[in-house]
């Protein structure tokens, strides 16, 4: 085993302890994090660029969320892994430097260096191994900087207290407040107590250090600057604790493609509420329905169904699952509540059996997600589904004000897995029997057995 100053001497470097087995490059990184850009999960990812689940959801969690540099493609003038494997190759084989820089297309100097500098020196000789010099470059190519929050211990408690201090009552006596399950790395708690503090937000505490201290340059920091130092573990400046301070609790930086996808995967652009068929929008043709959840304690809930035309309302009854309150909630695991994605389809295809094929042409349903089996529904009914656009309740007006007029019935807050199939029946027919303004004072029921009557004297007429 050579000495520091023999490795020195032979490689231009200083002695660095061996890195075990050779670990993904930052190459495959990076293109890991270019597949987390198109909003897939980190297992997918890892998956996408050869690297097992578990090495995906490190880097992941090692970073935050944040692929800083990461997303920077690497610049031409550095060896890429390719290029050492070549190298490598070739400098088995034999050949000299000169014919190594001329196959690989690169300078000569370059060359000779890298077969220096970023050798392997265990053996007590140099040994080129690709592994092992993409290992070297890319722990020489760190220029870690340290954080200002770090270095700044008076930036540093301004942040912490505004995002960790007390709340105080008007007369400026701190609240305790709940206390908060402890950190594990992950989100807030979920349906449990947080931890009462200031709160403020990182955008909020970098703008107020211009008010506070505005001829002080020391007392600056940009509000991505404190992201960074909540989400990224190697950083050190903030405590990871910190993150629970944050308004969203969120452990984890989500990229913006990751987030739409996940809430909105079930929403195509074919089942937009812009590709509805004109008739349903000026409620000439009944037909035409509008649907969403009434939602109770303890995640029951209740299916509504408005006609636009008519106004004629039919309720879905969603009792719970077998095994609900005995089977302990996982991730992933089974919808037992009562409004799972295929038990709501299932529920859902029941209830139009209950009225003529001609009063089904279309549903209009919210964006959430216990509809996302809508393509089987489709399918197993003949209904065609559509989807709002997100925040946009007035696209389902006559939905919304029915669920307003049911709220009479079934109060916020309340169980509503409670009721009976017969007893929501007997509620829907409440609705449907009372006179409407907007239809001349008729009834639901009414308008929807008129136009029935008109169906069938039509169909009589044709045959006659």
């Amino acid at each position: 085993m050579r000495s520091a100053k023999q490795v020195y001497r032979l490689t231009g470097r200083a002695a660095m302890y061996s890195p075990g087995a050779p670990s993904l490059g930052n190459e495959v990184e990076r293109r890991f994090w270019r597949q987390i850009a198109t909003g897939i999960t980190s297992e997918k990812a890892a998956e996408a660029v050869g690297a097992s689940q578990a090495v995906g959801s490190r880097w992941f969690r090692y970073r935050g969320g944040i692929p800083l540099f990461m997303s920077k493609p690497i610049a031409g003038r550095y060896l890429s892994f390719a290029e050492r494997e070549e190298i490598a190759l070739l400098s088995v084989q034999g050949l000299g430097v000169r014919e190594i820089a001329r196959r690989i297309e690169r300078s000569p100097s370059t060359v000779s260096r890298e077969l220096t500098r970023n050798a392997a020196t265990r053996s007590g000789y140099l040994e080129y191994r690709a592994s092992v010099a993409q290992w070297k470059a890319d722990r020489f190519a760190q220029r870690p900087k340290p954080a200002k929050l770090a270095t700044n211990e008076r930036l540093r408690q301004y942040v912490q207290e505004r995002l960790e201090g007390k709340v105080h009552d008007a007369d400026g006596r701190a609240i305790a407040g709940p206390r908060q399950a402890p950190f594990k790395g992950r989100n807030k708690p979920h349906r449990g107590d947080r931890t009462w503090v200031n709160g403020w937000s990182p955008e909020q505490i970098a703008n107020r250090l211009q008010v506070d201290f505005p001829d002080d340059k020391s007392m600056r920091v940009s509000h991505e600057a404190i992201y960074q130092a909540l989400y990224i573990q190697r950083r050190g400046a903030l405590k990871r604790e910190l993150v629970g301070c944050l308004r969203t609790g969120r452990a984890l930086r989500v990229p913006r493609a990751r987030a739409r996808a996940k809430a909105w995967a079930h929403v195509s652009e074919q089942v937009m509420i812009s590709s509805r068929p004109a008739e349903a929008e000026d409620r000439a043709v009944p037909g035409h329905w509008e649907g969403d959840l009434l939602i109770g304690l303890n995640r029951s809930a209740i299916g509504t169904l408005v006609e636009r035309s008519s106004r004629f309302t039919m309720l879905v009854h969603l009792p719970r699952e077998k095994g609900y309150g005995l089977i302990p909630r996982t991730k992933n695991g089974p919808a037992l509540a009562g409004y799972g994605a295929v038990t709501m389809a299932n529920a859902l295809r029941k209830t139009v059996t209950d009225l003529p094929a001609e009063l089904w042409r279309s549903l209009t349903w919210d964006r959430g997600k216990e509809l996302s089996d809508h393509a089987r529904f489709t399918i197993e009914s003949g209904v065609k589904v559509f989807f709002a656009d997100p925040q946009s309740p007035w696209q389902r007006g006559t939905n919304e004000n029915t669920n307003g007029l049911l709220r009479q019935y079934f109060p916020k807050g309340t169980d509503l897995s409670r009721w009976s199939a017969r007893e929501i029946r007997a509620v829907a027919n409440t609705l449907n029997s009372r006179p409407r303004k907007t239809l001349g004072w008729k009834t639901p029921a009414e308008a929807l057995d008129d136009y029935l009557k008109s169906v069938q004297q039509c169909s009589v007429a044709r045959t006659g």
